[in-house]
């Protein structure tokens, strides 16, 4: 009886590790047969003692391939020409792709049946095959990085008094029932790919860069140090209203802060591109990749309906506090500027959607100004320092205010250098 190979048929004239790679490929492509003691050319050769060389294959597919591949295999001792041979019949994966548990879902340990060789996967199969086993939901889907570590995450996690061991993380969906991070996994993990991306510029426009900052790691640390550059930017004063105390920004906290949770949460992750923050003198615009989920409208999200592209990162985000409650954050951005002339808005494209915050003006108090009077009652003497932490302004502008304040008789400056006071004049 002459056999011969096929691109679903393969020899081997006895067992080798090359045996590992001929299954996988098998599983990952169309399936096929495999037969240990049958050479090259198709001579039978049999094999000493088979059943202890299926036990051995038998081993080898537990112990050296993920996920589970036994599902997919039928193993059998055969008898051709009098000479016993081992068969694995083997059939096309659910789980795709199958891979060296000892190199992971990387071309290396993916292999793939090409005619009747078999050649190491590229990562654009890899995707696909991944695509094809779990679906198209980006958070679900396994992630082609495995090797992960949480400790940014873990954090986060722990200063809201939150648990995030391998038990949370499996109920949060970051890893599979079989044990695969999911591309969710790798958004949380040190490992993250994707980053946050921040500019500052002299003007209006993006001829002059005052500076700029990227932000890696954990999407949560990404997150909150990019609100802490934000907020270090965001200018503050503050006067008084008969006994209270009125404070103003340039930009509402609350919407810098949904602005940049609703850019993270809702950004499409299947493109690699960044988020982008720009902080010009007149606003601050914030540019999330990816349009409005299929079949929402702008007015739809605008009255407070909510259908989440990453819906297991939303909770994560809710479980964190950081989103109060869903479908409200632009409603609430604009509820932060109720009492501003100029008003947020949103600009969407096919990929894209846009934020952008209007800087608020800032009331500069003067040595005219009945605010400042208010407080100089308070205070008959004080520092330099004390005015600035109480305006909340810069050292040039609180240094105005002063001269201002002495040429006009209001003040009188005591000593000199760092131990300069000023007394309040009746």
């Amino acid at each position: 009886m002459q056999m011969k190979e096929s691109p679903t048929v393969e020899f081997k004239r006895e067992l080798t590790d090359a045996v590992k790679r001929e299954i996988i490929a098998f599983a990952n492509t169309q399936g096929g047969q495999l037969y240990i003691g049958i050479d090259d050319d198709g001579t039978i050769v049999g094999l000493e003692d088979a059943h202890k060389v299926l036990e051995a294959v038998s081993s080898m597919l537990h112990d050296s391939i993920q996920p589970d591949i036994l599902v997919h295999t039928y193993l059998s001792v055969e008898v051709i020409e009098d000479k016993e041979i081992v068969k694995i019949s083997v059939s096309r994966g659910t789980r795709r792709p199958y891979h060296l548990k000892s190199k992971g879902m990387k071309p290396s340990g993916v292999f793939i049946r090409y005619g009747t060789s078999v050649t190491n996967a590229s990562e654009e199969n890899i995707r696909q095959m991944i695509m094809e086993s779990d679906g198209t939901n980006f958070e679900t889907m396994r992630g082609l990085q495995q090797e992960l570590t949480f400790r940014e995450a873990t954090t986060v996690f722990e200063k809201q008094g939150l648990k995030f061991g391998p038990e949370q993380q499996r109920t949060l969906g970051l890893i599979t029932e079989d044990g695969y991070y999911t591309n969710l996994g790798l958004l949380f993990s040190d490992q993250c790919e994707h980053t946050i991306k921040c500019a500052r510029y002299l003007g209006n426009d993006k001829l002059d860069f005052q500076d700029r900052k990227e932000f890696t790691g954990s999407i949560l640390t990404q997150v909150e140090a990019a609100f802490e550059y934000l907020n270090l930017y965001n200018s503050k004063s503050a006067h008084f209203e008969g006994l209270q105390r009125i404070e103003q920004e340039s930009f509402p906290s609350y919407a810098l802060r949904e602005a940049l949770i609703n850019a993270v949460t809702h950004r499409d992750y299947s493109f690699s591109g960044s988020i982008l923050i720009h902080l010009f003198q007149d606003r601050l615009e914030i540019v999330s990749v990816g349009g409005l989920v299929k079949g929402l409208t702008l007015e739809d999200i605008e009255l407070g309906i909510s259908q989440s592209r990453n819906p297991k990162l939303a909770n994560v985000f809710y479980r964190l506090k950081w989103i109060e409650s869903y479908g409200t954050g632009l409603q609430r951005i604009k509820e932060s500027y109720k009492q501003s002339i100029d008003q947020p808005f949103w600009v969407i494209g096919p990929n894209a959607f846009v934020v952008t915050l209007p800087k608020q003006t800032l009331d500069t108090p003067t040595s005219e100004d009945g605010v400042l009077n208010d407080w100089l009652m308070e205070h008959p003497e004080f520092t330099t320092k004390e005015l600035e932490v109480y305006l909340n302004k810069s050292k040039g502008t609180v240094r105005k205010i002063i001269e201002d304040l002495l040429q006009s008789g209001q003040i009188t400056r005591i000593g000199n250098g760092p131990s300069t006071r000023y007394q309040v004049n009746d």
